[in-house]
């Protein structure tokens, strides 16, 4: 029994190896050489790389289809912030915009250029003897800042801004805050609202002003302490530079009790330096102020100051031709205008001409202090129902009544009012103690008219470059 079981199991093994002979390799367990695979149906030795065959240049590599194509020598490099590849190597993009931090002391020379925004903090200066150039396009942003801290750009006597923008590459002077970037007209995430977020422009100069004691004195919001805070003199024709096709926003900021800084202010400015092409948007104090001097401003615009829109201050006696101005909610006046304070220059004279005044919650204007000038050719337009144009004391009405201050050829539409002051009778207020409110009713509605439509005015036309006309808000 033993030996018939051995039997069967030899049996079976046998059968079992013949089995497995009758399943060998069909390829005879043929072996490869490096970079090849078999092919099981033909049992023939292939080419892992479909374009072994295809040979590509230097410089060149194999795409997938077996074509050879120039290599990209900047594929797979990474350059930092602000810089390109080129031919494998990162190197500065010559279209990178930089922040450059700015403060104190300018160098006689210095140039600011429209691939970098320049953060000024606290007061920057160009000090006496030196000029500061500013490129076409250059976005100029202000930190944030009260009293002494308050940022502001201070040309000082003797020194020059040369700050020559275009209608396509205006200068712009803005807040830190504001989001707006090289090439663009302005940010996203501000409005003319947005006011008081740093300080502003002040320029200074030689020509004569009229103070009560002496010939120059010291701009406020700057210390007495800080020499280059002085203005005023004796050269009416001083030159203190070019400030064309420049826009100033969102300043104003704090320098004291009730007191902030102007959008631009210029003390004591000569006649040599050009002012053309500017506007000033939502600033917390006013637009433009003039403390005396004789400088010149043409297509002046401002829009939602917080107080008056053109200042005038110390007998200033230059031209502002062809200016708008567009009230905002909080704006006080289109126009303040105050003489001379003392004795010296005391018959200087301003001339207004040109211009459109658009109002809202705002007055007309105020003559105080004795004011002397000229206000002409002027339109003025949705004003509110009580809103008046006043002589605030005996010598300003003295000066109107002698022919020393002027007003005249001027309309006023009071169309949009169904009550209120809708004549020139009820606009015109002689206020004065010693004044002559009747007869000032009657000379003014004389000298000017009641329109429903303009027919003088600003030319609106070269505004199209502001901000202003950006967001639509130029219309008569």
């Amino acid at each position: 029994m033993i030996r018939t079981l051995t039997t069967l199991i030899l049996l079976a093994t046998l059968a079992i190896g013949f089995s497995s002979c009758g399943e060998d390799d069909p390829c005879d367990n043929k072996v490869c050489e490096a970079g090849q695979i078999l092919d099981a149906a033909s049992c023939v030795c292939v080419s892992l790389d479909p374009c072994e065959s295809v040979t590509c240049a230097s410089g060149e590599i194999k795409t997938a289809d077996c074509q050879c194509v120039t290599q990209d020598p900047c594929a797979g490099v990474t350059c930092a912030s602000g810089e390109i590849c080129e031919d494998g190597n990162c190197i500065k993009d010559p279209n990178a915009v930089g922040e450059v931090t700015v403060a104190g002391f300018i160098t006689d020379g210095d140039t600011w250029t429209a691939d970098n925004i320049y953060v000024m903090t606290g007061k920057v200066v160009v000090p006496q003897g030196a000029t500061l150039t500013i490129e076409p396009g250059t976005i100029i942003k202000g930190a944030e800042g009260e009293g002494t801290l308050a940022s502001a750009l201070v040309v000082a006597r003797g020194g020059k801004l040369m700050a020559e923008g275009t209608a396509e590459q205006p200068i712009i002077f803005t807040s830190a805050r504001d989001n707006i970037q090289s090439g663009q007209i302005a940010g996203s995430n501000l409005d003319e609202t947005q006011v008081g977020l740093w300080g502003g422009l002040i320029i200074l100069g030689y020509a004569p002003i009229s103070v009560e004691t002496g010939l120059t004195s010291q701009i406020e919001g700057i210390p007495a302490s800080d020499d280059f805070g002085a203005y005023g003199g004796d050269d009416a024709a001083d030159n203190s530079g070019i400030i064309r096709y420049v826009s100033v926003r969102h300043g104003g900021a704090t320098i004291g009790e009730g007191n902030e800084i102007n959008g631009i202010t210029f003390g004591g400015v000569g006649s040599g330096t050009v002012v053309d092409h500017v506007e000033v948007i939502g600033n917390q104090d006013d637009g433009l102020e003039w403390f005396g001097g004789t400088v010149n401003v043409t297509n002046a615009l401002v829009w939602a100051q917080g107080d008056d829109a053109f200042d005038i201050d110390q007998a200033y006696s230059g031209t502002i031709d062809n200016y708008i101005y567009i009230a905002g909610p909080d704006s006080d006046h289109g126009m303040e205008i105050d003489g001379p304070e003392g004795a010296a220059n005391a018959t200087g004279a301003f001339t207004l001409k040109n211009g459109w005044l658009k109002g809202m919650a705002s007055e007309y204007a105020d003559f105080r202090d004795g004011a002397r000038g000229t206000i002409e050719n002027s339109y003025f337009f949705n004003f509110p129902a009580n809103a008046d144009l006043e002589l605030d004391d005996n010598a300003s009405s003295a000066n109107y009544f002698s022919g020393a201050l002027v007003i005249k050829g001027n309309e006023f539409n009071t169309s949009h009012l169904m009550d209120g002051n809708r004549t020139i009778e009820d606009i015109a207020a002689d206020k004065a103690e010693a004044g002559d409110a009747a007869a000032f009713d009657t000379q003014m509605a004389a000298d000017n008219s009641i329109v429903t439509e303009a027919t003088i005015g600003a030319d609106a036309s070269v505004f199209g470059w502001t901000y202003a006309m950006s967001k639509g808000a130029i219309s008569n």
